[in-house]
């Protein structure tokens, strides 16, 4: 059966499961479209204001369902636009699938019309791409696109089509999907030694990250953090992976994570990294971070072995079949002086919150007012973001929508529209800043369009947070272009302006006012003025150690 180069995309989008996608058409995608549109039964297409938008909501669309994201752009700007996106899902470790159109393939190289080499412009952030020049190598391309983007640890990768490879024949073979392979445990001799090590410790200490989640390990990790008495300390990717009400979950550490988590990290005698890699913002001083310590290290991608920390053992493969394993040779152990400690320490960090804050009232009284386990939450980046990791209580996994290593301000609007969809359309919550929330605010069009129940909360400090945080530490109170007090935006009427609904508020009691009228399919963006003195704490300055936390 000959199928056009348009038909195939659809039919091995299909086959892969894929049932919505995001985009925004052009000129070198306009065959794609026809087809994307004689197939709307088959595939939701989800049209954004910007194609970053529309890379962000594929992103957040995958970390909610633990399915590929699709994002398609046209050529040129197009794809351009995209890179952003690619960036994150490539630094977060999120399957994507970009597909972006070009001029035609005689035209290739001409400086034509909306031409640029998006293969080399993205070839240091996919874990795969290429340009497909024949028809007859579409199917196979894409095939092994989506093969790639999931297997070993998941990341995005770039499928580029010029325009004529749309619309020429070739016969359709049809392929059948191979399944995800799990990547077994490398080193039965090393596997064996660390176990012995586990065995004979005593302060156990396990830094969970994102592998946990993409390899749906939540029930194994609480399972050898109960049988080890260990306390657990989280990435911000692996935030939601253990309940915010297990005892042992201490929550997020590094720069600006909590203080009993950093603590009790700096304090284990062995430490157990499960799918997480060892970040600048994680760390801080190597030497001090790796100082009296046995550390552990599992991970299915070999190049972050001794890339930033060198562990004593280091195990390549799948995290949750290591746990299954580990499992049948760990007994039970009670530590009871390593958890009285972590008592002591998880007091003092009671003790260090005890201040009026208006931060961590926010975002509890929105958790308390407009949330339930299965609500997903999205935030952009800086210290809205940093509080929302605080004192937001997860208890599910895949419901956190963050940018962690890329940490790109307006990813959060986008990643919320693709998680609110993901989720059936319930209701949806992103928390943002003045400043992140203003580079992508056009979405707002993107969730009206689709009646999508997002309440926006915008912590409105008037100011650029974590630099203006920063150069008051660091740099002597010179706050060079960190001050927006001078934009007199307003975003409740700029979110009426686009057909959602706006409040301005400045108190707890207002907020719990809004609860009562919120609208039912319209985005809700909440304009809520904080003080530009609010801080961050603790925070651990960098290249600094536990020994150099702030706390007030």
């Amino acid at each position: 059966m000959k199928l056009s180069g348009a038909q195939i995309v659809i039919e091995r989008l299909v086959a892969h499961g894929v049932d919505t996608v995001f985009g925004y058409p052009g000129g070198s995608v306009l065959t794609l479209y026809d087809e994307l549109y004689k197939n709307s039964a088959r595939i939701n297409h989800v049209l954004t204001a910007h194609e970053q938008g529309a890379a962000h909501a594929a992103d957040g669309y995958a970390r909610v369902t633990g399915k590929t994201g699709v994002a398609i752009a046209t050529s040129g700007p197009g794809a351009t636009n995209l890179v952003t996106g690619i960036a994150n899902a490539y630094l977060d470790s999120i399957p994507l699938v970009a597909i972006t159109g070009n001029v035609p393939v005689p035209l290739l190289g001409r400086d034509s019309f909306q031409e640029v080499n998006i293969v080399s412009i993205t070839k240091s952030m996919t874990k795969y791409n290429a340009i497909v020049r024949d028809v007859s190598e579409l199917e196979s391309t894409l095939d092994e696109a989506f093969r790639v983007a999931n297997d070993g640890r998941p990341r995005p990768v770039v499928v580029d089509i010029p325009k004529n490879i749309q619309s020429d024949l070739c016969e359709y073979k049809g392929n059948s999907v191979a399944k995800k392979q799990s990547v077994p445990i490398s080193d039965d001799k090393q596997f064996e030694k660390l176990v012995s090590v586990i065995n004979n410790c005593k302060k156990p200490f396990i830094y969970a990250g994102g592998g946990i989640v993409s390899s749906g390990a939540e029930k194994e990790l609480l399972s050898l953090s109960q049988k080890l008495s260990a306390p657990v300390g989280l990435s911000v990717m692996g935030l939601s992976a253990l309940p915010a009400s297990y005892p042992l979950n201490l929550g997020v550490c590094g720069m600006h994570g909590k203080y009993a988590s950093s603590l009790a990290k700096s304090q284990c005698d062995v430490l157990l990294v499960l799918g997480a890699r060892f970040s600048d913002r994680a760390t801080g001083n190597v030497a001090e971070y790796s100082k009296d310590k046995t550390i552990i290290h599992i991970d299915v991608d070999e190049s972050e072995f001794e890339k930033n920390v060198v562990a004593d053992y280091a195990l390549k493969g799948d995290v949750k079949q290591f746990l299954l394993k580990l499992a049948q040779h760990i007994p039970p152990k009670e530590n009871k002086e390593w958890l009285s400690q972590i008592e002591e320490l998880k007091h003092e960090e009671r003790e260090l919150r005890r201040r009026d804050f208006m931060p961590r009232g926010v975002v509890e009284t929105v958790q308390r007012l407009f949330c339930d386990d299965d609500t997903v939450v999205a935030t952009d980046v800086g210290q809205h973001q940093m509080w929302a990791m605080q004192y937001y209580k997860f208890e599910k996994p895949r419901k956190l929508l963050t940018s962690g290593g890329l940490g790109a301000m307006g990813f959060g609007f986008g990643a919320a529209i693709g998680g609110c969809i993901a989720n059936n359309k319930k209701r949806t919550v992103l928390f943002t800043g003045d400043g992140s929330f203003g580079m992508n605010l056009t979405e707002l069009a993107t969730a009206v369009s689709q009646k999508l129940p997002i309440i926006i909360v915008v912590l409105n400090n008037g100011a650029l947070g974590l630099p203006r945080q920063w150069q008051g530490v660091f740099y002597g109170g010179r706050y060079s272009n960190s001050d927006l007090s001078g934009r007199k935006t307003d975003f409740a009427a700029v979110a009426n302006a686009f057909g959602a609904c706006g409040f301005s508020v400045s108190t707890i009691a207002e907020l719990e006012e809004i609860a009562k009228k919120l609208p039912v399919e319209l985005p809700v963006v909440i304009d809520f003025k904080i003080s530009s003195d609010e801080t961050v704490l603790p925070m651990i300055p960098p290249g600094g150690s536990v020994k150099d936390i702030i706390t007030k």
